[in-house]
């Protein structure tokens, strides 16, 4: 009679077939893998204003523009100031002097200068406007209107995201006879940033003409973010 030996390593290796390599996905043998992406979308009320003003100086000589410039930007600001707003929320965009070389005013200077404004107090933005424009701005566009902590403006976001995630990965498995047996991986698809308002500056002319304060709506800001969940199914 015969007798066939294995070697050690053989045994192993009769071991090793039998068990199936862990799948990468993180599911089980017995799981199915489900994806899912889902967006959610929350409203915050902006607590930041922001616009551009500035002024405008033709004169004869690049002396006499900036000086008069100066001195109307001086009441610009002053007029800022009294609305509360604070020096660091005061920033120089522009600063130019140049010979004019085409038009009415060839041969003369203009005298350019122009900040943008962060006006905390959103309820009277539309008022610092007016103010702006009666000291002497004759240059001004915005204003956008922001949410200053906008990672606390998505969190609720978030959170709906990841519900709508749920919700559409529970209507997934009822419809296939399974279950949701544990959640893999999630992952953060980031934010949208939505459109700004804009500030047209057709209501600076109106503050000019009318000596008062345009019209100025807040609103809401939305705020859309992504997210994407794995799910393990299992059956019931």
């Amino acid at each position: 009679m015969q007798y066939r030996f294995l070697t050690l390593p053989a045994l192993f290796a009769l071991a090793a077939c039998g068990d199936k390599a862990p799948d990468p996905r993180g599911v089980g043998h017995d799981e199915t893998l489900l994806s899912v992406s889902a967006t959610g979308r929350s409203e915050t009320k902006p607590d930041e204003a922001r616009f551009t003003a500035g002024v405008s100086t033709i004169a004869a000589s690049a002396e006499e523009a900036t000086k008069r410039n100066n001195e109307t930007m001086t009441k610009v600001s002053g007029a800022l100031k009294a609305f509360g707003v604070a020096e660091k929320d005061l920033q120089t965009r522009q600063l130019t002097v140049n010979r004019i070389d085409w038009g009415a005013n060839k041969g003369k200077y203009e005298a350019v200068n122009q900040v943008e404004v962060r006006m905390r107090a959103v309820d009277k933005a539309g008022e610092a406007v007016a103010a702006t424009t009666q000291a002497g701005a004759n240059v001004l566009s915005g204003p956008t209107l922001r949410v200053s902590d906008q990672e606390a403006a998505t969190k609720s976001a978030y959170a709906a995201a990841y519900r709508a995630a749920r919700a559409r990965a529970d209507a997934y498995a009822g419809a296939a006879g399974l279950k949701i047996d544990r959640i893999l991986a999630i992952r953060d698809g980031g934010s949208a940033a939505p459109p700004m308002p804009y500030y047209a500056d057709a209501a600076r002319e109106v503050a000019q003409q009318a000596n008062a304060a345009p019209p100025f709506n807040a609103g809401v800001s939305e705020s859309q973010v992504s997210v994407q969940v794995d799910f393990a199914l299992s059956e019931k």
